[in-house]
């Protein structure tokens, strides 16, 4: 894989995903020295998960986060488009339901979920706004988005920091860790692709989610973006006359 432009091939990154499953959270932990765990517990915190809730966590990987919101009580079903992490996650938790699902096509019904997660997931869709539309279907009406993804350090010594680092010293890091560096050499290349936090936000409005917003961690390396499906009716078809006048633009443009 070349380039991590929106336009990956979804095979090329699953199969990626499918050679580091094994080390990815080890890798993982040594790259964000340890800020992984507290990025765990602030997305654990934000979904709230409660006894009797059903919640899909999307991009679930090997399972750490669902196996987290399980222990509420809460019925989690993992989902993963990488038949590696999904192998490796039901080896590690096999409590947990894993699914292989793409996010553009999610193969559960209306109105499912009492909340929807994804963790560093949402950048590796080819349509993220079509993922989003599809996380806010199966979620039932007043259920809550949570999204954990990699963002932009506002203030710009952050950024220059951070970019020194993801330059010079995570591929260093990555080949010593995992053993598939080229993977992460992906990983740079789609964060640096990666929209900021008013972009994505936009986007979380726009299939019509309400109540939007986030929080940054880390100093914006990473963000925290959160949204509910509306309860009124109303609101709803509203939402839906929108996406639905977007989609004929889109098609005729």
């Amino acid at each position: 894989m070349s380039r991590a432009d929106l336009s990956k091939n979804p095979d090329e990154v699953s199969g990626m995903f499918t050679k580091v499953a094994k080390g990815y959270d080890r890798t993982n932990a040594l790259m964000s020295f340890g800020n992984d765990s507290l990025w765990r517990i602030a997305t654990q915190k934000a979904v709230d998960p409660k006894p009797g809730e059903r919640i899909l966590d999307i991009a679930a990987g090997t399972g750490t986060s669902s196996a987290t919101f399980a222990r509420s009580g809460a019925t989690v079903i993992a989902a993963d488009f990488s038949p590696g992490m999904i192998a490796e996650g039901r080896r590690r938790h096999p409590e947990i339901e894993f699914v292989e699902a793409d996010a553009t096509k999610l193969p559960f019904g209306d109105d499912e979920f009492d909340a929807v997660t994804i963790s560093f997931g949402l950048r590796n869709v080819v349509h993220p706004e079509v993922a989003l539309a599809e996380m806010y279907r199966v979620l039932k009406p007043g259920g809550r988005l949570v999204i954990c993804e990699f963002s932009t350090p506002p203030l710009a010594v952050m950024r220059l920091g951070y970019d020194i680092y993801m330059k010079r010293f995570a591929p260093t890091i990555a080949r010593l860790a995992s053993s598939n560096p080229e993977a992460y050499l992906y990983l740079r290349e789609s964060i640096e692709e990666w929209p900021d936090q008013g972009t994505l936000s936009g986007w979380i409005r726009g299939v019509g989610f309400t109540r939007v917003a986030h929080r940054n961690l880390t100093g914006g390396v990473v963000a925290l973006h959160r949204g509910r499906k509306p309860v009124d009716p109303a609101v709803r078809a509203s939402a839906a006359r929108r996406r639905a006048s977007r989609q004929r633009a889109g098609t005729e443009s």
